[in-house]
């Protein structure tokens, strides 16, 4: 595992998070090949080198390959194992009992979004119902569903945005798809809360960047890096004007942590830094100016089939984290940290 990682558990595993409530427990982690789903394997298996806590893993993936070229020599760690199952048509099949389940599997391709609504929706909707499912099933001690920021739509607020604040979704945009069933598989956590008394608390996250990338990764904030790396200037297909959320990997790993020990259940907790909001062309401008020894300009480019392209319409929304931070939680990598870490990451991964 990089060293990058290693720094930030250590800065993490100093701040008194009880992990120790983790020992001798399983977790199942969906979307274990994401961004999301690779980062809290990594952080259980590190936890268990460093604190012995013989917590067993269970990531659900499609592609066992894939896997292994993500997790490298941690595939072979006697701890974790995969199940294989395409949960859009897929039943979770597992006898072993668990503890803690993550819900991180999702489409969040853009292209693939406007390409694909239908199984996007389906992946969505149908995959977060068989994911409850089984939980409701194995009584599960508690289930952690990752949302996003998306849910809220287009708002105009004067002030921070607070978890009951939700504002316009274009159902004329096919994009909305994920908008529109990350607001659905809330509501569906919640129904399955009500109706049959489960632990279930929802994650709203920002725009999640930093060390721990994986290959492939080609949303604006690994474009911005790449160009810095690459000495290109940084092209925007869009005016930039949209405002982003922002929240930096492994702080929004140790939120998610902290909702499994303290979350309740029921509830929606935003995920951001808030120091880190800025819109896209602010962000580029900062990129460039503070990574690139003004190697890399940042140049407006707008293609003819713009739509085509899947980008969220722009919004304007800054995230209230009042209510996470009541919990313990607060982020602790700037918008310059979280850049700086990533760079490297990509580096010394040749991402």
């Amino acid at each position: 595992m990089n060293n990058l990682l290693y720094d930030d558990f250590e800065l993490w595993l100093k701040t008194g998070i009880e992990f120790n409530k983790f020992k001798n427990k399983t977790f199942m982690v969906t979307g274990a090949t994401g961004l999301i789903g690779s980062l809290i394997i990594k952080t259980l298996l590190y936890l268990n080198k460093e604190k012995h806590l013989n917590t067993k893993i269970i990531g659900v993936i499609r592609n066992v390959s894939k896997a292994r070229k993500i997790y490298g020599d941690l595939t072979y760690d006697d701890k974790l194992s995969f199940t294989v199952s395409d949960l859009a048509k897929d039943k979770i099949n597992l006898d072993e009992h668990i503890d803690f389940l993550v819900h991180a599997a999702s489409v969040t391709t853009s292209r693939y979004l406007v390409e694909s609504p239908v199984e996007s929706f389906d992946v969505a909707i149908n995959g977060t119902q068989r994911v409850l499912e089984f939980a409701k099933e194995k009584k599960v001690s508690k289930v952690i569903y990752i949302s996003s920021m998306e849910v809220y739509g287009n708002l105009n607020l004067d002030r921070m945005a607070t978890e009951d604040d939700l504002g316009y979704i274009d159902l004329k945009n096919v994009r909305s798809v994920y908008s529109e069933g990350k607001r659905i598989c809330e509501l569906l956590c919640k129904a399955y809360v009500s109706e049959y008394d489960m632990n279930i608390v929802s994650a709203r996250l920002a725009q999640t960047f930093g060390a721990g990338i994986l290959p492939g990764e080609n949303r604006v904030f690994a474009q911005f890096a790449r160009s810095i790396i690459e000495g290109k200037p940084i092209v925007l297909h869009t005016e930039g004007n949209s405002e982003g959320n922002y929240v930096y990997t492994i702080d929004a790993i140790m939120a998610i942590f902290i909702l499994i020990l303290k979350g309740q259940s029921g509830e929606t907790y935003n995920i951001a830094n808030p120091e880190s909001h800025t819109t896209i062309r602010e962000m580029a401008e900062l990129v460039a100016s503070n990574f690139s020894d003004n190697k890399s300009k940042v140049i407006i480019d707008i293609p003819n089939d713009v739509q085509n392209y899947g980008y969220a319409p722009d919004t304007h929304l800054w995230m209230s984290i009042e209510k996470i931070k009541k919990l313990g939680w607060i982020p602790r990598n700037n918008m310059i940290d979280s850049y700086a870490k990533m760079i490297s990451w990509m580096r010394e991964n040749n991402i």
